[in-house]
């Protein structure tokens, strides 16, 4: 961090929250997946009614996996899937903050155990092939509908 040194308010300000850095654009269509809630059941409704994570941990995993799928915003709203995951995950958030989360999640799994496990596998997997230069597909070698027959 570059502090002037003729500037205490410098020095204050480096140990506060570093709220400049989430970008506008984050912001932006955070707004926007806020709004469609707002509309469709009403602003701030689960600050007033909990929430059950289980809800939107599933809505964020169906937005994900239509992102993945190559479909950049809901066709019905036109809202970008990735904002709604933002806005699922600030509703958690805010909710957990609240003490009104009902943390309907399955049992306890050592979740983390395992992903640190398999790391060490990928790790070892990627050594082993490291001569091999495979073709890796993506979204952009996908055949133009049009040309299929």
């Amino acid at each position: 961090m570059n502090e002037k040194p003729t500037n205490p308010k410098d020095a204050i300000a480096g140990r506060k929250l570093p709220l400049h850095l989430v970008p506008d654009s984050v912001l932006a269509f955070a707004s926007l997946a806020f709004a469609e809630g707002m509309l469709k059941y009403g602003a701030n409704n689960w600050a007033a009614a909990g929430v059950r994570a289980s809800v939107y941990l599933g809505a964020m995993k169906r937005h994900q996996a239509k992102f993945s799928g190559g479909e950049w915003a809901d066709e019905k709203t036109g809202v970008p899937h990735l904002a709604s995951i933002i806005a699922c995950a600030g509703i958690l958030l805010d909710a957990r903050f609240r003490g009104i989360m009902i943390d309907d999640r399955p049992p306890l799994s050592p979740m983390a155990d395992l992903i640190d496990e398999l790391e060490g596998t990928f790790t070892h997997l990627r050594d082993l092939f490291a001569d091999h230069h495979p073709r890796h597909w993506t979204i952009a070698d996908q055949i133009p509908s049009e040309t299929l027959p």
